[in-house]
């Protein structure tokens, strides 16, 4: 099958390649997304151009692919749900929610000029990162992009009831299954709160499992394509 994949803030493509062998030894076709603003020059990019660009991705999958969102990327991946709720196998969220209609996409992080850097490891101390190594801190911190502030601040909006039919799949990773349950029934998320096919799963390690748990991380793929 194949796997639409696409990488949270300052992450382009490349933050798939170790799990793209991983998919491939399983059966799959794993499609890293480069999302515009984030590798591709485009300085100006917007949320809604990322957001085209998945639905661009889903149509030039074969048949129905599984769409895979990493962090603030989630909102991407649901993107699909709502946008070709009938052209996707389902969809799986690593470590993030779908932002709530009419709110800013990302607003996370302080802007120098007219985009938001990557903030360096400080704010994701603890649980975020500590499963990753200097080495790797210093590698994926070198791979980055800064993120325009079009993208950032650009606002959601979900147009389709449909999206909350499609499987979703939440993998947790720095939280567990038990808090992301804690976080929907409280009402914090309310896109997942909808959700009426949703599987809470867990995996053992920090916020980037790509880097840290390419292996695992492809499994749970895997076992997301057959719900």
């Amino acid at each position: 099958m194949d796997i639409v994949l696409i990488a949270g803030l300052w992450l382009d493509g490349s933050a798939w390649d170790d799990v793209l062998p991983e998919l491939e030894r399983l059966g799959h076709r794993g499609i890293p997304v480069t999302l515009p603003g984030q590798g591709d020059g485009a300085g100006s990019a917007t949320y809604d151009d990322q957001a085209d660009a998945v639905a661009a991705a889903v149509d030039a999958a074969d048949g129905s692919p599984l769409v895979v969102g990493h962090s603030a990327a989630s909102t991407l991946a649901w993107v699909a749900a709502d946008r070709r709720p009938d052209a996707v196998t389902g969809v799986v969220l690593i470590g993030g929610f779908p932002t709530t209609g009419g709110n800013a996409y990302a607003d996370f992080f302080d802007a120098d000029g007219d985009a938001v850097p990557f903030p360096g490891w400080e704010p994701f101390a603890g649980p975020d990162s500590d499963d990753m190594s200097p080495e790797l801190k210093a590698e994926v911190a070198a791979s980055t992009h800064p993120v325009p502030v079009g993208v950032t601040k650009g606002t959601v909006l979900w147009t389709d009831e449909r999206r909350h039919g499609v499987p979703l799949t939440l993998v947790c990773p720095e939280f567990s299954p038990a808090q992301a349950q804690e976080w929907i029934d409280s009402g914090d998320v309310p896109e997942l709160a909808d959700a009426t096919a949703l599987e809470l799963v867990d995996i053992e390690s920090g916020h980037w499992p790509m880097f840290t748990q390419p292996a695992a991380l492809a499994g749970l793929l895997d076992a997301a394509t057959k719900r």
